[in-house]
C-alpha cells in the first residue's frame, strides 16, 4: 500500500475517533504513534478542547507545534485546554513518572510541522527549542547532566531529576483586551505552579500602551524575545526594554514620546539600540527624526535589510545621508511613506535608488507628494530595481497618462509582480479630498491598467488603485 493510502486512512480513523470524545481519550493509551499527528490536527481544527488536553498529556513525541494550523473561534480556550494537559508536576500516583512530551509550541508556524523528526541526542531534540535563556530545557538539561558526569548527587538534588523540564513556545499580545488578561494570568499560575520546571518562552511580543502592561512583563524571560513590536510608550521604557531584550532582531516602534533627539534619553536609547547584533528589521513611526537620521543610522548594524520610517518628519538631507549609508546596500524592505521627501528636490531619492538597485525587493512611498515630473525622473533608477517584487506608492497626485508611461516601463522588471497605484488625479472633483472620488471613472482606470498588462504579456502582475 503506498504512502499516500496510508495517509488517507489515518486520517479516516482520526475523524472516527473524534466522533466519540470520550472513547477517543480511553483509546489515547493504546493509540498507535502514527495516529496521534492526524488525530491531533483533526481535533485542533474542530476545536475539541477535552481531546487536546488529553492527547497533550499522552503525546508520544518530545515536541508539539501548532505550525501552519489555525482556528477561527474559542482561539485562546484551545490554548488553555493545551497548556492544561501540561505534566508540569510530578504524579503523586506514579512511581514511575516522566511524560514525554517536552516542548509545546503554541506560535503559528507555516513552515513548522506538527512535530520533529526524533534524531537519538543525549537531550530532547527540537529544531524550535529555545538556546538563549538560561532557563531553557537545553541549559536546564546541560546543567543536570554536567552534575551527574561529575558525580555531584545530594539529597537536596535528587527530586530535581524527577521534575523534568518544559518548555512552553507562545507569541503573545498586550492588548488590554478582557479575554487578553485573562489568557495572561492563567499563563502567570501555570509558570508559578511548575516551581521552576515550566520555562514559557516568548518569541514574539507585542505590547499597546506600556503602561498598562508593566507588572505583566515581570513573569516573561525578555531575553527569549526576538520581535518586538511596541505602540504608545515614553522613549525611557522603550530604553529599559531594549536592555533586556538582546537577542532582538526585529523593533516596531510607533507612537513613542520623547522631548527632542538631543536630549539624554534620545542618546541613551541610541546606545542600547545599537548593542543589538542581531537586528535586522527596523521599523519607526510617529517618531520624528527630521535632520537626526545620521545618528541613528550610524549605529544601527550594516546588514540591516527591512527599515521603515513612516510618518518620522524625514528631510531631504536624511535622504542623503540615506543613500550614502552601509546599510543602503543590503535594504530589502525599504518603507519611507508619509514623510514629505519630494517637496523640494528629487535627486537625492533618485542616488537612493541607485545605490539600493541591487537588492531591494519591496518599496513603499505612499503619501509622499510625488508629482508627475518626480516620477519620471527618477523613473531610470527605478527601473533599474532588479529584483523589486513589490511596489507601494498610493496617495500621491499622479496623472493616468504618467500611470500608464509607468506601467510600460516597469513591465521590464520581471520579478515584479505586485503594484499599489494612486487613484489618478482626473478620478477627484478634488484630489484627496474626502467624498470626491469618482467611483465610475476608478474603475474605467482598472479596466485599462488590466487591459494593458495583458496586451504586454504581464499576465503573473497585478496593477490595484488604492482609493481614499
Amino acid at each position: 500500500m503506498d504512502q499516500k493510502a496510508v495517509a488517507t486512512l489515518l486520517e479516516l480513523a482520526a475523524k472516527s475517533l473524534l466522533s466519540n470524545e470520550p472513547a477517543a481519550i480511553h483509546a489515547l493509551e493504546e493509540l498507535p504513534r502514527d495516529l496521534f499527528v492526524p488525530l491531533f490536527i483533526d481535533a485542533f481544527v474542530g476545536g475539541h478542547e477535552k481531546i487536546l488536553k488529553a492527547m497533550v498529556r499522552a503525546w508520544p513525541f518530545h515536541c508539539l507545534h501548532i505550525g501552519a494550523l489555525s482556528v477561527q473561534e474559542s482561539y485562546y480556550e484551545i490554548l488553555e485546554a493545551m497548556i492544561d494537559g501540561l505534566q508540569i508536576l510530578p504524579d503523586q500516583n506514579s512511581s514511575s513518572w516522566g511524560p514525554k512530551l517536552r516542548i509545546l509550541d503554541l506560535r503559528q508556524d507555516p513552515d513548522c510541522g506538527t512535530t520533529c523528526s526524533e534524531i537519538s541526542t543525549t537531550f530532547p531534540f527540537c529544531f524550535q527549542s529555545c538556546v538563549y535563556s538560561q532557563h531553557s530545557i537545553l541549559k536546564t538539561e546541560e546543567a543536570q547532566h554536567s552534575i551527574k558526569c561529575l558525580g555531584i548527587v545530594n539529597s537536596e538534588s535528587e527530586p530535581l531529576s524527577t521534575q523534568k523540564p518544559m518548555e512552553l513556545l507562545v507569541d503573545l499580545s498586550f492588548n488590554g483586551t478582557l479575554r487578553t488578561k485573562q489568557f495572561l494570568s492563567f499563563l502567570q499560575s501555570k509558570v508559578e505552579q511548575s516551581f521552576g520546571s515550566l520555562h514559557l518562552c516568548c518569541r514574539d511580543l507585542q505590547i499597546d500602551k506600556m503602561s498598562a502592561h508593566k507588572s505583566v512583563l515581570q513573569f516573561l524571560d525578555l531575553g527569549c524575545i526576538d520581535h518586538l513590536e511596541l505602540n504608545q510608550a515614553y522613549l525611557k521604557e522603550v530604553t529599559t526594554l531594549l536592555a533586556q531584550m538582546i537577542h532582538l532582531n526585529s523593533i516596531s516602534l510607533s507612537n513613542i514620546s520623547f522631548k527632542h533627539c538631543k536630549r539624554e534619553d534620545f542618546r541613551t536609547f541610541l546606545i542600547q539600540l545599537g548593542q543589538l547584533s542581531n537586528l535586522q528589521e527596523l521599523s519607526l513611526a510617529l517618531f520624528c527624526l527630521t535632520d537626526q537620521l545620521h545618528k541613528l543610522l550610524r549605529i544601527l548594524p550594516p546588514q540591516l535589510d527591512t527599515l521603515c520610517l513612516s510618518f518620522c518628519g524625514l528631510s531631504n538631507r536624511d535622504i542623503t545621508v540615506l543613500s550614502q549609508s552601509s546599510q543602503a546596500t543590503y535594504l530589502k524592505l525599504l518603507n519611507l511613506s508619509n514623510n514629505q521627501i519630494f517637496s523640494e528636490v528629487y535627486e537625492p531619492f533618485q542616488t537612493l535608488l541607485e545605490k539600493v538597485s541591487g537588492t531591494l525587493q519591496y518599496l513603499e512611498i505612499n503619501n509622499c507628494l510625488i508629482t508627475d515630473s518626480t516620477l519620471s525622473a527618477v523613473l531610470p533608477a527605478l527601473s533599474h530595481c532588479t529584483h523589486l517584487r513589490v511596489l507601494s506608492f498610493a496617495f500621491n497626485p499622479i496623472t493616468m497618462p504618467l500611470l500608464m508611461g509607468l506601467l510600460q516601463h516597469l513591465t521590464c522588471l520581471v520579478d515584479l509582480k505586485h503594484v499599489i497605484c494612486p487613484v489618478p488625479v482626473h478620478c477627484y472633483e478634488q484630489w484627496n479630498f474626502p467624498g470626491s472620488l469618482d467611483r465610475q471613472k476608478l474603475a474605467e482606470v482598472q479596466a485599462q491598467l488590466t487591459a494593458r498588462l495583458q496586451v504586454l504579456q504581464r499576465d503573473d502582475m497585478t496593477w490595484t488603485t488604492c482609493p481614499e
